[in-house]
């Protein structure tokens, strides 16, 4: 799996924890990275953690939880580390922004609601399989 945007790693760690036999976390920030490896290394899981260049290919299942702006430029690129079939879950959105991420998103995979809590809100969808 990939977790782009990783800052701390929790997404990454987590997804280690239940199971994740490969997992690529990256971000753009150098200290993210420093960060992801020691929370990574404290919680007894490996991880590839490094810069966005890190993240190579098509992944059975993409995360970011970063914000809205942000997802809506990375969105053709989010979407081809999806590999066919795979799954891409968005956090950490206000649900006032779902229709435009949804609408940034539409050409490349279909994203519907989750999970809401609180005004916030988890998008997810699978990539078609060619």
């Amino acid at each position: 799996m990939l977790d782009y945007g990783c800052g701390s790693g929790i997404l990454a760690i987590g997804a280690a924890l239940l199971g994740a036999r490969h997992v690529d976390a990256v971000d753009i920030d150098p200290a993210a990275v420093t960060s992801s490896n020691a929370n990574a290394q404290a919680n007894g899981v490996a991880l590839h953690v490094g810069l966005p260049d890190l993240a190579n290919g098509e992944y059975p299942v993409v995360l970011a939880n970063i914000l809205a702006a942000p997802l809506k430029v990375l969105a053709p690129l989010l979407c081809g580390h999806v590999a066919p079939g795979g799954a891409l879950v968005l956090a950490g959105l206000l649900e006032r922004q779902i229709d435009e991420l949804c609408v940034a998103y539409a050409p490349w995979i279909t994203l519907s609601v989750g999970d809401r809590e609180d005004g916030w809100a988890m998008l997810h969808g699978r990539k078609a399989v060619a």
